[in-house]
């Protein structure tokens, strides 16, 4: 095959890739729009809708990164534009996993859809989709290990952070006015009371602490491996570890009586922030501020 007709073959897949990523990004907005109709109507079908339609949209999101991993013969995660997607899949799919443990809760996905949905347009709005040769910096084998026990940590903390945000937020909502026939009009939380909550975010932060454990240690050993030191308090690794120490309080509330309520939920919610700012916050920082750092790939 002549470099032309190679040229002219990838220019027809990225092409058939970004109609689809489009696609993908779209259903998630529906899927946002539909969870917050969802709040304000009370029916029960809108509820649900938000749920299916992130099933049909987690199915042709996965599509998409098989297409995408045959386009580039690698893992879809070396560049900024690959891990926002990756990023926006894990949440949704370990959303749709947890919900499957509470069907009659269905809120919380509207959260969740809003978070993919901005990923995914950040990525198309902002980021060059050409697949590029992986820096040498990523050429270990520890970089995918990381990247992955990294993600499944997001996504858990993700899906916490959304329960957290609505439950907090909607738990004492009012009734609405003239009642819809029975069966139609639903509290967002159902029966759920305190107790059932409070179990369901701290399992859910007690699940992914773990993997973020292992992604710091992982990413000290690819470090290693790139640069020759394990640690070096470059600004990412800094945030990851502040990030580390931020949700490690948080689980040690469940053991203070008076911080398992109020603060335990202010620690989730900042945990989040934190997890925000070691994925993305620090790439902006790092760019306005023009800090030294040796994760400028990912900038």
């Amino acid at each position: 095959m002549t470099p032309e007709q190679l040229l002219a073959r990838d220019a027809f897949l990225l092409g058939i890739e970004l109609k689809l990523f489009w696609l993908v990004s779209l259903l998630y907005g529906i899927c946002f729009f539909t969870g917050i109709a969802y709040l304000l109507f009370r029916k029960a079908a809108l509820g649900r809708a938000t749920t299916k339609g992130l099933w049909i949209t987690v199915i042709l999101h996965t599509i998409l990164i098989l297409f995408r991993t045959f386009e580039g013969m690698r893992p879809p995660f070396q560049t900024l534009y690959e891990t926002l997607s990756w990023f926006a899949w894990f949440a949704s799919a370990t959303y749709l996993y947890a919900q499957s443990r509470w069907r009659e809760v269905h809120v919380p996905g509207f959260i969740v859809a809003g978070i993919a949905t901005a990923a995914c347009l950040y990525s198309l709005l902002t980021r060059d989709p050409v697949i590029a040769p992986v820096p040498p910096a990523l050429q270990s084998p520890w970089y995918e290990v990381h990247v992955i026990t990294a993600f499944l940590s997001y996504a858990v903390f993700v899906v916490s952070f959304a329960v957290e945000v609505c439950y907090l937020g909607f738990k004492k909502s009012p009734p609405l006015p003239n009642p819809l026939p029975r069966g139609e009009r639903e509290s967002p939380f159902g029966i759920i009371d305190e107790v059932t909550f409070r179990r369901w975010t701290h399992r859910l932060v007690l699940f992914g602490f773990p993997f973020l454990t292992f992604a710091i240690f992982s990413g000290a050993a690819w470090a290693n491996d790139a640069w020759g030191r394990y640690w070096s308090w470059d600004p990412k690794e800094t945030w990851s570890l502040i990030t580390w120490t931020v949700y490690a309080i948080y689980l040690h509330t469940k053991a203070v009586g008076r911080w398992k309520d109020k603060p335990a939920s202010v620690l989730n919610i900042l945990g989040f922030i934190c997890m925000i700012m070691t994925f993305l916050g620090v790439n902006w920082l790092v760019k306005l501020f023009n800090i030294p750092s040796m994760h400028t790939y990912a900038v």
